[in-house]
């Protein structure tokens, strides 16, 4: 991999790598990589694509995503004809995924905390998504009641759904059980999608008109890695998740 830009930003250094061999591109950030996608901005991660398709499901056509990373997840949604609203701490963020992962102009970018964005819009939106991170965990206030409570107000009735990814270390981190068991204070609805036995995967957990989305399979594949992806999005599973 080649490092071909370096940028300062207010939360760290962000190097963006060129796999030139097989012509992809790496955000990295932190040591972590937050964005793998091919050369036409199209995600490498599982996750982006569970998520993608769990979108998909619900017909969502107005999606609002927290957390822009290089932006594959918008990328792929304005190419199904989804409008799309990104909101980031990071300016840098938003010119690093137009420059380097096909960010369309289409969707729209703003500069702001997702809960302060919330609370300062009434629009609402078919889907929320959440993939912000300080470091490997969600920020605290992300986390909360009030949040949801926030989020849900600002989903399209009782069609809306809440997606957010959610890190799990390994099986004994109880992650993504507790942001489930928080989020069923607000919705009725909760489920966990997860890859039991992977240590440092990416859970999902969804929330609202979820009740009959099924386990996500492929919809846009990248130009590469298809199979890995295919087998990945096959060994995940809805799972019950536990309050403790």
């Amino acid at each position: 991999m080649i490092p071909i830009a370096r940028l300062d930003s207010e939360f760290g250094e962000i190097e963006i790598l060129e796999y030139r061999a097989r012509k992809l591109f790496y955000y990295v950030q932190g040591g972590c990589f937050q964005t793998e996608a091919d050369r036409n901005g199209i995600g490498l991660a599982p996750y982006v694509h569970a998520i993608f398709g769990l979108l998909m499901q619900s017909k969502a056509r107005d999606v609002l995503m927290i957390g822009c990373g290089g932006g594959s997840l918008g990328t792929m949604l304005v190419k199904a004809g989804v409008q799309v609203t990104v909101v980031d701490k990071n300016p840098v963020a938003f010119e690093i995924a137009r420059s380097y992962f096909c960010l369309p102009a289409a969707v729209s970018c703003h500069v702001a905390d997702g809960k302060e964005f919330l609370l300062d819009t009434h629009r609402r939106y078919d889907a929320i998504v959440l993939d912000a991170y300080d470091g490997d965990r969600i920020p605290a206030h992300l986390q909360t009641s009030e949040f949801f409570d926030l989020v849900r107000l600002r989903l399209d009735g009782f069609s809306g759904c809440f997606v957010s990814n959610v890190h799990a270390l390994h099986d004994l981190d109880r992650a993504p059980d507790r942001y489930a068991a928080t989020a069923r204070c607000t919705w009725r609805d909760v489920r966990l999608l997860d890859t039991r036995g992977v240590i440092g995967r990416n859970a999902l957990v969804v929330a609202g008109n979820v009740r009959n989305l099924r386990q996500p399979s492929l919809k846009m594949p990248p130009l590469l890695d298809r199979r890995e992806i295919t087998s990945a999005l096959a060994n995940m599973e809805f799972r019950p998740w536990k309050c403790k």
